[in-house]
């Protein structure tokens, strides 16, 4: 669990290609202060488990599932990345929720010179997006301004943008998206009773049909 208050920002020092899956060296002078085999750390808002930690650099492996559904498919050396470690139990939370499993990836379509930066949006996750709520881009914790069909778009203050790398994107960049996880439990869980409205009112249009 982690809280989208980056941490550092650190690179990716190696990527090694590997059948459906590929293994990441990257170095962070602050994660790895105190990181083991096991850890985990989200990198640009993807939970991953650390495989060796050598002085200022951890090793991690990401599946195939993760690469489709992240940026981290076109990883390469040399890339800029958000670290943050998981959340300790009894520390502040600052952002909000974020488990680090990505939902899927937008693109950054503009940024004004206020900081207002709009993103694309998947539809199958823009239902998830709404005014003053939370989402996390490459891990960042935001705050939504103003949700759209497809896109949506978030206020940057100078401190993110100078402490992630969301203020090193550019408009085209492909960036990670998790939306709140509290939406998509409230969504399964009211699914069974909106489909029972949806059926009892079906059932009750067409007696209202037949005794006319």
């Amino acid at each position: 669990m982690f809280t989208g208050i980056v941490e550092e920002i650190g690179e990716i020092v190696e990527v090694q290609q590997r059948p459906e899956a590929a293994r990441l060296t990257v170095r962070g002078q602050v994660v790895t202060s105190d990181a083991r085999h096991g850890d985990s750390i989200a990198v640009s808002g993807v939970c991953l488990t650390v495989v060796d930690v050598v002085d200022a650099q951890f090793t991690v492996d990401v599946v195939h599932e993760t690469l489709l559904r992240s940026s981290l498919a076109k990883a390469q050396a040399g890339d800029r990345v958000n670290l943050e470690r998981a959340a300790a139990v009894g520390q502040r939370l600052g952002g909000h929720i974020v488990q680090g499993h990505v939902d899927g990836t937008g693109v950054l379509r503009s940024r004004a010179a206020d900081g207002l930066t709009r993103f694309s949006v998947p539809p199958t996750l823009a239902r998830y997006l709404v005014d003053k709520g939370s989402v996390a881009v490459d891990g960042v914790s935001l705050t939504v301004v103003e949700p759209t069909q497809d896109e949506f778009s978030v206020a940057l203050i100078p401190t993110t943008l100078a402490d992630t790398t969301l203020g090193q994107r550019d408009p085209g960049d492909v960036v990670n998206l998790e939306v709140d996880v509290l939406s998509k439990y409230l969504e399964r869980l009211a699914n069974p009773a909106l489909r029972a409205y949806a059926e009892q009112s079906g059932d009750n249009g067409a007696r209202n049909e037949e005794t006319r």
